[in-house]
């Protein structure tokens, strides 16, 4: 018996709404094959053997000039960490912020893979209240409970399953907070730079100029997932933390040889033409969906957040729709517990054709009509 090579499962006489996954003629994949040709050209054995802690010198200077010129500055080499990915970054940053037993407390809703990242060290998880003085009788009923309580982690600019972000306003606040209770805020900045009603929000790692907050990035959406590439931002003395991490020390830098071909890739200007032109694509794919259901169309990144009329369910929904041929994940998926989210839907409009967004959209309704 053979083994599937992707992630994603084709179901026939479905189209699919709830992957988030990239459309497969967005990726790369004659642009990759040249940058890593141009990385082992000038390279040479440097770019195959173990990679140093952090990164490669050559993706740390890239990346944190592309960074500091999306942001008008904010980002030191010293302040990077190479990932394996967002989801890989955020199980690093867990292990050494948390300790088995701590409570982490996580938005509400948010992306429900991360729950088992988090879960996975043994931690609790608690919904965030979004108003700031909710949030701190919370933080601070738990830990004169005995409860440690290190990090929040949210996705702020472009949410997923959202697709809204956090206002200014808020953003200042949550940091405030976060240096009053000695709490870490881990960032998901995953969608940044899938921004088609320009410009995004600043990030929470910008506002604060580094600390308290730690950054999550990743060039799945912008390049592609299978690289199995992304970085951490946090102040020096956590990044030193993550390089002295035991699998680090005995296997080098992490994802060497793609990180290398990432900075030849960044560094001849075609990263930069690749994601412009994913953008344009993804805004035409956005559109498509958005406009078919006739709601409001987000500034980013790769979702819709639909309300359902009263007295429908996605659970009741998702049978009705799945048999008409459309597919996409109940809202109650993105909170802890499931607890939310019964009158909601996550929709991707990132991995199908404008054309099959559309006939998506009329079945969905007229599944929600049955309902």
């Amino acid at each position: 018996m053979s083994h599937p090579v992707i992630q994603f499962e084709h179901r026939p006489g479905i189209l699919d709404l709830g992957w988030g996954h990239p459309h497969a003629s967005l990726l790369p994949v004659q642009a990759w094959a040249r940058a890593s040709a141009r990385s082992l050209r000038r390279f040479g054995w440097q770019s195959l053997t173990y990679g140093y802690a952090t990164g490669p010198a050559p993706l740390l200077d890239w990346l944190t000039d592309h960074l500091n010129r999306l942001e008008d500055g904010g980002t030191t080499a010293e302040q990077l960490f190479v990932t394996g990915g967002a989801s890989h970054g955020l199980a690093l940053v867990t292990q050494v912020l948390t300790e088995p037993g701590d409570v982490v407390l996580v938005d509400s809703p948010t992306y429900h893979l991360a729950f088992p990242i988090l879960r996975d060290r043994g931690v609790s998880l608690s919904p965030a209240p979004r108003e700031p003085s909710e949030l701190r009788t919370l933080i601070r009923t738990l830990r004169a409970g005995g409860r440690n309580v290190p990090m929040l982690y949210l996705v702020p600019t472009f949410g997923n399953p959202t697709g809204t972000s956090l206002p200014d306003d808020r953003r200042r606040a949550l940091i405030e907070l976060a240096r009053a209770e000695d709490l870490t805020i881990v960032e998901d900045d995953t969608y940044r730079e899938l921004v088609y009603d320009p410009p995004a929000p600043i990030s929470l790692w910008r506002l604060a100029c580094g600390s308290p907050v730690v950054r999550l990035g990743s060039f799945a959406k912008t390049v592609a997932p299978g690289l199995r590439l992304g970085w951490i931002n946090a102040a020096p003395p956590l990044i030193g933390r993550l390089a002295r991490l035991g699998y680090v020390d005995s296997g080098g830098g992490v994802n060497h040889s793609v990180a290398m071909a990432m900075a030849a890739f960044g560094s001849s200007g075609d990263y930069e033409q690749h994601v412009a032109a994913v953008r344009d694509h993804y805004r035409t794919q956005r559109d498509a969906l958005a406009g078919a259901l006739g709601v409001t169309a987000p500034a980013g990144g790769w979702f819709l957040w639909l309300p359902l009329p009263d007295g429908v369910t996605a659970g009741d929904l998702l049978p009705v729709a799945e048999a008409k041929g459309v597919s996409f994940v109940p809202g109650s998926r993105f909170f802890v517990d499931g607890d939310g989210g019964a009158d909601r839907i996550r929709l991707s409009f990132s991995h199908l054709s404008p054309g099959d967004l559309q006939r998506a959209a009329g079945i969905l309704r007229e599944a929600i009509t049955a309902c």
